[in-house]
């Protein structure tokens, strides 16, 4: 286990967490990510460190040392809703793609988390409150665009169909639709 520690800590491929439900508000990105080459190596050296048996694939034990080895201690219902959350194929196995496919969803999600709380971020720094309650006045967010971003676009005309309530203030849901 020492050894696998130690290996699993040389190698810098993240491992998806143990499956958790994500914050209120945040979905699940399910858009494709391309990875790079070099976070792919990395990736590989960790999948074959733990295919101990050599067989190209994990099966649930060289998993649950996988997880221990990043400091994970998973009950025995986390570790099989984690290889089944994982294995898209249900050979009870993961193969070096399905582990891939797991990085790319973890990646695709943190982006949401983080695009999430600049939105959250701009609301505020426009008069919204952190919990998303409040409201951006329209004329602010007209005054912010235009002349401390120097900005030329035709902002009225958006406000004017994000503002649902036609009250010349945008809530969050209204002010979010500015970044889809």
């Amino acid at each position: 286990r020492t050894r696998d520690r130690e290996l699993a800590g040389s190698v810098s491929c993240q491992l998806p967490a143990l499956p958790r439900q994500a914050p209120p508000g945040v979905a699940d990105a399910g858009a494709a990510m391309v990875l790079d080459e070099g976070f792919i190596q990395k990736c590989r050296e960790a999948f074959n460190t733990f295919d101990q048996d050599g067989s190209g694939t994990i099966d649930t034990q060289e998993m649950k040392l996988l997880l221990e080895a990043i400091g994970e201690a998973p009950t025995e219902e986390e570790l099989f809703r984690f290889m089944a959350d994982v294995d898209e194929d249900g050979t009870g196995e993961i193969e070096f793609a399905e582990f891939l496919r797991a990085f790319e969803k973890q990646r695709g999600g943190a982006q949401e988390l983080e695009n999430e709380l600049d939105t959250i971020d701009a609301f505020v720094a426009l008069g919204g409150n952190a919990d998303k309650s409040g409201f951006v006045d329209t004329q602010r967010l007209i005054q912010v665009v235009k002349e401390e971003f120097g900005m030329t676009l035709k902002i009225e005309k958006l406000i004017e169909e994000l503002d649902k309530d036609k009250d010349n203030k945008l809530n969050f849901i209204e002010f979010a639709g500015l970044f889809i």
